[in-house]
């Protein structure tokens, strides 16, 4: 793999901690640059851990919330008020405690067929503009990584994973709980980004670290081979845990 960063940490706290400035940093660099952030959010307990340092006063007053609007990398076909739903995580963790804008938080739909709620997302992320063939370009975007390789909502074996075209789709579950129907975008959207930052924790993620950043892995079978940005930068924060089977990043 080429233009990969991969930082280890001593432990989860840490990771998200250093993840925190680096959102921040992101930040100030976009607004600076472009007038404002486009910053995707992730599910998971990593970058929940990661949220909640960003509500923290000290973060929240260094990001200028007025400039920036939030979206999802993808999300569960469950109400936004479910404890299984990536949206209320972040609203939880993040959104209710900072002054980002109600209208410039752009969640995913989830109250009509899965296939639809992609289409509306689609036509949401192209903010108005008229259709194009080129997907948006957001300025930073975060990820999990799953115990079977998957990222986002970009299952192994999903029909999702060839899709080339559109910029969100829907998938049926994974093997992972819970059983619901996902939406998520596609690689086109995750490659197109300015930066793509994975927050990895935990002894369970060891196997398809390894497997994605020194193995021959397929996206067939990791998904998350699959996140390699056209010309922005990648990087994977790890906590030791999760870097511990690692031979070639020190």
């Amino acid at each position: 793999m080429t233009n990969v960063e991969v930082l280890r940490f001593p432990n989860a706290n840490a990771l998200a901690a250093d993840a925190a400035e680096r959102i921040i940093r992101a930040a100030e660099a976009a607004v600076a640059a472009r007038g404002r952030f486009l910053f995707v959010l992730a599910g998971g307990s990593t970058p929940e851990k990661t949220y909640a340092l960003l509500a923290q006063s000290e973060n929240a007053r260094r990001l200028n919330w007025a400039a920036t609007t939030i979206l999802f990398g993808d999300e569960r076909m469950v109400p936004p008020d479910d404890t299984r739903s990536n949206f209320h995580m972040a609203r939880s963790a993040l959104l209710s405690k900072v002054p980002v804008p109600e209208k410039q938080i752009l969640r995913i739909p989830t109250d009509r067929a899965p296939s639809a709620c992609a289409q509306t997302y689609a036509a949401i992320l192209n903010f108005g503009q008229p259709p194009s063939a080129s997907p948006p370009v957001f300025d930073l975007i975060l990820l999990g990584l799953g115990d079977d390789g998957h990222t986002a909502s970009l299952f192994p074996g999903a029909a999702a994973l060839k899709e080339q075209k559109a910029w969100v789709t829907w998938s049926p579950p994974g093997v992972l709980p819970p059983p619901v129907d996902r939406v998520t975008m596609t690689f086109p959207v995750l490659n197109a980004a300015r930066e793509v930052m994975f927050l990895v924790a935990g002894a369970n993620k060891a196997a398809p670290v390894k497997e994605v950043l020194e193995g021959m892995p397929t996206v067939e079978k990791y998904p998350a081979a699959g996140v390699q940005p056209t010309s922005g930068k990648l990087t994977w924060l790890l906590d030791e845990a999760a870097a511990a089977l690692l031979t070639r990043h020190p």
